[in-house]
């Protein structure tokens, strides 16, 4: 066998959850589109049975590369069920519940499913052209650009937010917020909005000021002076930048997102990898979400943290395991190079899923393992596919979606 090589019982067990990941994504198809998780009368109580911004997104980008022609038509659905109830002012909403004819908006805004969404549209456009998407919603994507542009801070050109109110919904993040601003530069490339250039800057200089370099913009002097004064890790760009604090707790999947949108250069690549590695947020499935979880003596934690006796230490967003981010981390691996690695985080990715009779648990306590939270997660089982056609085809495919999304001639 070929250093890096899988043994054939890998290979076995890759191929078994590419194909029970597509039964999954059958089972949960609705008219409306993807579903978050499988519909049954816990997923209905606890309001999973129905079509999330971010989830349909992150959906429709392994449905449309699933190999699967049905699954490839459906893609799309869960968009334009989110494109019908988008908001006046441009906002798409947090989830849309079609048995009941009325969207979520959150409590203090959602701001990654208008990006999620943008992202999708132009994925499905350029692996398959016929949909297109960009055309037929036009007028409702440009209304989706005005609202995040409004939600831009108009020096630093980059979004600003509320603590709670991304993907991490009970985490304290606020102010500038990494794993937002990667998805925004991203969108800025995609769809050729102006000053992307600048948000690239400012991005890697608020979220990792520890460079010897000093800001010309006398605010961004005072931010980054707080940030290397209060800092301790000093390998992963910071969660958040706000006034005159910072988290450094270690945000894996905001981290992944910058590299996979070209924000960190090949040296900063593989600093954030040694990084993640070294926190062991890898092991034994991918990927922990946080390196250094927020204990009830820390400064930043929140009474709304204990909510459902959900996120504490090691749980949920605060450092339990995800399967759909530790398919993001695999892609990340194979954009820098380490294509062995990657491989076989696949294949623990793959075990992950696999857990409690293939239960595509949400996610895993970060210190027992013990699968939590609603199983039969559609974003698990999507990213999967992605994940594993992105191992399967190497940096190819990034860079040919990149080529054919990217308008902005950078």
């Amino acid at each position: 066998m070929t250093a890096g090589a899988l043994s054939s019982s890998d290979q076995e067990l890759l191929a078994e959850c590419c194909a029970r990941a597509r039964q999954l994504l059958h089972r949960n198809l609705s008219p409306a589109g993807i579903l978050a998780a499988t519909p049954g009368p816990l997923a209905t109580a606890r309001g999973y049975a129905a079509i999330f911004g971010r989830d349909a997104a992150i959906c429709a980008l392994g449905m449309a590369v699933s190999g699967d022609p049905h699954l490839q038509r459906e893609a799309a659905s869960g968009l334009l069920t989110l494109a019908r109830y988008q908001a006046s002012n441009g906002q798409l909403p947090k989830f849309v519940d079609p048995r009941q004819d009325e969207a979520d908006f959150w409590y203090l805004g959602c701001i990654d499913a208008t990006l999620w969404w943008l992202i999708a549209i132009a994925w499905l456009d350029t692996n398959q052209p016929e949909t297109r998407l960009a055309t037929s919603l036009g007028p409702k994507i440009e209304r989706a650009i005005g609202w995040l542009s409004c939600q831009e801070h108009q020096r630093f050109f980059l979004l600003q937010q509320n603590e709670a109110s991304d993907w991490a919904d009970i985490m304290p993040r606020s102010g500038f917020v990494l794993y937002a601003n990667a998805l925004w530069y991203l969108v800025k490339r995609i769809y050729a909005i102006p000053g992307a250039a600048e948000t690239k800057h400012n991005f890697n200089q608020l979220f990792y000021p520890f460079a010897r370099a000093i800001a010309d913009y006398r605010r961004a002097r005072l931010l980054m002076h707080y940030a290397r004064k209060s800092a301790r890790n000093r390998d992963l760009y910071l969660s958040f930048v706000n006034f005159s604090f910072c988290g450094d707790e270690g945000d894996v999947f905001g981290n992944v997102l910058a590299i996979l949108a070209g924000l960190a250069d090949e040296a900063g690549t593989h600093r954030i990898i040694r990084a993640i590695v070294r926190a062991r947020a890898n092991e034994p499935y991918p990927v922990r979400v946080i390196c250094d979880p927020i204990t009830r003596q820390s400064v930043f934690w929140r009474p709304y943290m204990s909510r459902h006796q959900q996120n504490f230490a090691w749980q949920y967003h605060n450092g339990g395991v995800w399967p759909f981010v530790g398919a993001f981390w695999v892609i990340a691996l194979v954009e820098a190079g380490l294509h062995a690695k990657a491989r076989a985080e696949l294949v623990r990715l793959a075990q992950a899923n696999a857990l409690s009779g293939w239960a595509f648990a949400e996610w895993l306590h970060g210190r027992t393992l013990r699968p939590e939270g609603m199983s039969g997660q559609s974003w698990n089982a999507a990213a999967f596919l992605l994940a594993h056609e992105w191992v399967r085809c190497g940096a190819a495919l990034f860079r040919k979606a990149m080529g054919a999304m990217d308008h902005s001639g950078r």
